[in-house]
């Protein structure tokens, strides 16, 4: 039987004395696109730390396609094949688009070891860095500076570092914080296009767009689980119409 894409079991995290993630079971199948949402301080982005080591949890249990990766370092869960972007941005501000790319390839690379190797001379580096800016329909910035684009161009270039690491998990976190409504459109259209052999799971406050593009949903609400299923179903459920739709 194939193993998930991940799994979850009886996952904690405290701060002192407060349950930021509290017992969260998760199962999320090879291919799935699914949302993760609920409101401010549900637990969502500490989740997505955990998975990615990022922070340790306090008890259970992460698995990345049948592999424990509990508390394993981020760097660790990128080589078995796990990318994520960041609420905040975390991009090299001095650098081109094409570089930026060139430095996520970097962290995957025995090369990071060799403080003389030139990356723009390494075939590998350039077609990966132009298929993945190309993907998100960037290619023809690639040698502007990050800091002379638009903060919509910059959401899209987040998206190509983690698809130019060839991921077969990735972790979205809140892609359309902050833009305008031709920039969502434009990376609505690019999370659509992320190919089919891609598990993604999606962080997204607007419940209307989110929806458009998950498959699955999971509520959470104070660091639980409180609601799985598609659409139809998480509309209708009860918990969330008291969370979400309550006057």
């Amino acid at each position: 039987m194939t193993a998930p894409a991940l799994k979850i079991t009886g996952l904690r995290k405290r701060f002192g004395g407060l349950p930021a993630v509290d017992g969260v079971d998760l199962t999320i199948p090879i291919g799935d696109r699914r949302l993760l949402l609920g409101p401010n301080g549900a637990g969502k982005t500490t989740l997505f730390n955990l998975i990615t080591g990022d922070i340790k949890p306090t008890s259970g249990r992460v698995e990345l396609f049948g592999e424990d990766i509990t508390g394993a370092a981020p760097y660790r869960c990128a080589h078995r094949g796990l990318a994520r972007t960041y609420q905040i941005l975390t991009l090299f501000p001095n650098n081109t688009l094409r570089e930026n790319v060139y430095l996520s390839l970097l962290g995957l690379s025995p090369l990071r070891l060799n403080p003389i190797a030139s990356m723009h001379r390494r075939r590998e580096f350039a077609a990966r860095a132009e298929a993945a800016l190309e993907q998100v329909g960037l290619h023809r910035l690639a040698d502007r500076k990050l800091s002379e684009t638009a903060y919509g161009e910059k959401r899209r270039l987040e998206i190509a570092l983690a698809l130019a690491q060839q991921p077969r998990l990735l972790l979205l976190d809140e892609p359309l914080a902050g833009l305008s409504r031709e920039e969502r459109s434009e990376v609505q259209a690019l999370v659509r296009d992320i190919p089919a052999d891609i598990t993604v799971v999606l962080i997204e406050h607007d419940m209307d767009i989110a929806l458009s593009l998950a498959r699955s949903i999971t509520v959470m609400y104070y660091g639980q689980v409180i609601a799985e299923g598609d659409r139809a179903s998480i509309t209708a459920h009860p918990r969330v119409r008291e969370v979400y739709f309550a006057d």
